[in-house]
């Protein structure tokens, strides 16, 4: 965990959240700032900067299983939802703590941005 990022403070209760999943290696939340009706963050649990810095698959899996579990739990599953994962400064990242979006809840379109 780092002190200084703002995840890592969500995850350890510091910070307050809407948090709406848990497990061992995972936690969930609602995006402060949504942009879309359904908008969750799902953040490992350990502190991964980015995608480029995962080196283990249980990481992307556990990620991708809550990813999915908090879309059926918010009832976009079977209406669709999209999953985005930023990846550094161009890739649209602003806290580089490796993170989710689920977004869903309205048609969403392409390109998204």
């Amino acid at each position: 965990m780092s002190k200084h990022c703002l995840f890592c403070r969500i995850i350890s209760r510091e910070v307050a959240s809407d948090i709406v999943a848990e497990n061992d290696d995972c936690l969930a939340f609602k995006d402060a700032d949504p942009q879309a009706p359904f908008h969750v963050l799902v953040v490992p649990k350990k502190h991964i900067s980015s995608l480029n810095d995962v080196d283990d698959a249980q990481t992307a899996g556990a990620l991708a299983l809550m990813a999915a579990q908090v879309a059926r739990e918010g009832g976009v599953a079977d209406s669709g939802y999209r999953t985005v994962i930023n990846t550094n400064g161009n890739g649209g990242q602003s806290v580089f703590h490796l993170h989710v979006h689920v977004l869903g809840g309205r048609k969403l379109t392409w390109p998204p941005g």
